[in-house]
C-alpha cells in the first residue's frame, strides 16, 4: 500500500470535506472491484501451488505413499491428505 499526501493528488474542496470527518488521521481507500486481484496473482503464488498441488496428486495416483510425499514437499501428512482430496474433488 502506497501513500500520498492528499495536498499533491486531492482537490482543496475534497480535502476539506474529508477534514469534516477525519481531521489529521489516516484514512484508507480501497481499490476499485474491477482493479482488486485475487490472491496470488501479482506473486504467482497461486500458480505455482496449483503446479504443486497437480504434481503431487499425479505422483500419489502414481502410487507414491503420502508419507514419502510429505516429506519430498516439506509437508505434513494432512496437507498431502488435503491436497489429494482437493485434487480428487477437481478443486
Amino acid at each position: 500500500m502506497k501513500y500520498y499526501n492528499t495536498e499533491n493528488v486531492l482537490p482543496e474542496e475534497l480535502i476539506t470535506m474529508i477534514q469534516n470527518y477525519i481531521d489529521g488521521g489516516y484514512i484508507y481507500i480501497p481499490k476499485k472491484q474491477e482493479t482488486h486481484k485475487a490472491w496470488g496473482e501479482n506473486s504467482g503464488t497461486k500458480s505455482y501451488l496449483t503446479k504443486r498441488n497437480k504434481a503431487i496428486f499425479r505422483r500419489y495416483q502414481s502410487g507414491v505413499p503420502t508419507v514419502q510425499l510429505a516429506k519430498e514437499n516439506y509437508l505434513s501428512k494432512s496437507s498431502i491428505r488435503r491436497i489429494i482430496s482437493q485434487e480428487k474433488r477437481g478443486c
